[in-house]
């Protein structure tokens, strides 16, 4: 995609789409619904493929007639990898339609996507998982980057325990849906974002606990962006910080 609707972010790329999460708030989830379609998988171009954990993954070679060729089911588009190899550089949400680091994903989707960033290096990568243990995990085997046009985020939304943090490598923290009042750990950058959609359990945060979010990133000086999904909570002006790192296009 070549204009993103996600504010902090230029560009998606999705070379991995699906998911087993399971989360009742998920947008990505709904979109394949209605976008993918269900194709005759094991043909010519699509082949199942076991996930780490067992669970059937799909992988893709040539593009097909849907963008979602098996909707939710993880899979990943080789076609797609090499997208972003020749475009001018920006910053680009890897996965926004996956989790890369979910724990069915195959160690060798994850190093087809680090390669393919290694050809691209004149973009920034922001990458976004629910399961940071994964993080935690290539890093001890030397296999996450520590490239500084990289980029580690995690969901801490207030139900999520998990956390990372690393000395060399930039690490932000996406606090969206924000779920409950939560305590900020260390990170380089904080996304805020409440819940849109029209699920009937749809939580909307206090200003408090926004406020608090904000207060822990001014002491530690780390940069805050608000989703435009919190204006009418907030107010105005909504904070919107980039890190110096990172800076989104003046499309």
């Amino acid at each position: 995609m070549e204009k993103s609707r996600i504010d902090w972010t230029d560009s998606t790329w999705n070379p991995v789409t699906g998911c087993y999460h399971g989360c009742k708030y998920c947008y990505a989830k709904g979109i394949t619904a209605r976008f993918g379609d269900f194709m005759c998988i094991d043909g010519e171009n699509i082949k199942t493929v076991p996930g780490r954990d067992g669970r059937v993954c799909v992988e893709v070679t040539h593009k097909t007639e849907s963008p979602y060729p098996e909707k939710f089911t993880p899979t990943l588009h080789r076609n797609r990898l090499k997208a972003y190899v020749k475009k001018k550089g920006r910053v680009i949400f890897v996965c926004s339609m996956a989790d890369l680091f979910g724990e069915w994903v195959p160690d060798e989707w994850i190093r087809a996507v680090f390669e393919a960033c290694a050809e691209a290096p004149q973009h920034k990568y922001l990458f976004l998982t629910k399961n940071p243990a994964r993080y935690e995990e290539l890093e001890k085997r030397g296999e996450l980057p520590a490239s500084d046009n990289m980029w580690y985020g995690y969901s801490y939304t207030g139900i999520e325990s998990a956390r990372y943090w690393s000395e060399e490598r930039n690490v932000f923290i996406s606090m969206e849906p924000l779920l409950k009042p939560v305590e900020v750990p260390p990170a380089d950058w904080v996304i805020i974002g409440a819940e849109t959609g029209r699920r009937k359990e749809k939580v909307v945060p206090e200003r408090g606990w926004i406020e608090s979010i904000v207060d822990a990133g001014r002491k530690r000086n780390v940069p805050i962006f608000m989703k435009e999904s919190l204006r009418d909570i907030w107010g105005e002006p909504i904070i919107q910080e980039y890190p110096e790192k990172v800076k989104v296009s003046p499309w």
